[in-house]
């Protein structure tokens, strides 16, 4: 007869995400995710079969909350800028938490890329989320004269996330949101 599962697994991503995101898929051993989540070894194998399985599970856990509530936001926005500003803001006040953190996707690409091809598909689908929606609240802005037209949408909405990507990697190395802000409200000089 099987044993059924005595925690619960969608707490324990949750848990393994920030534990990944404060110390890197690398730094985290098996161990210290099983100290952690207060699991034994074999618990978490059967739930996610190894610790790559649990990493990829704490990116996508990642991206179904905190990347998607920033997109929900951006969508929700009334005033375009406004909405890029407290974007842009909201990721940096993030990624300067726990001394720089940064952003659990941006550093798992910079840790894990070139040779993890899983990663790297889990990010650029956030990335290109991120992008679509961008996309279409710029053209939206810019069919009703909100922002200057004189860009293209899809290469605004790609130089923002290129943009917001090197800001969060800044983000580790100075971890301080007063410094970093600055660099965000020139960056919306591109709507202009």
């Amino acid at each position: 007869m099987a044993r059924t599962r005595e925690f619960d697994t969608e707490a324990a991503v949750s848990r393994a995400m920030e534990l990944f995101w404060t110390r890197g898929y690398e730094a985290t051993s098996v161990r210290d995710l099983t100290q952690h989540l207060g699991i034994g070894q074999g618990s978490l194998y059967a739930a996610f079969c190894d610790k790559d399985g649990l990493y990829r599970a704490a990116l996508e856990h990642y991206r179904t909350t905190l990347a998607a509530a920033a997109l929900r936001s951006l969508e929700e926005g009334a005033d375009v800028r406004a909405a890029i500003r407290a974007l842009l803001t909201e990721r940096i006040r993030i990624a300067v938490e726990n001394d720089g953190r940064g952003c659990l996707a941006v550093n798992a690409v910079c840790e894990r890329l070139p040779q993890d091809a899983a990663t790297r598909r889990t990010v650029r689908e956030m990335q290109e989320a991120s992008r679509e929606v961008l996309v279409e609240v710029l053209r939206t802005a810019m069919e009703r004269g909100e922002i200057a037209a004189r860009h293209d949408p899809d290469t605004v909405a790609a130089f923002l996330i290129a943009f917001l990507n090197g800001l969060l990697v800044s983000s580790k190395i100075t971890p301080d949101a007063r410094s970093l802000e600055p660099l965000a409200e020139l960056a919306l000089t591109v709507l202009d």
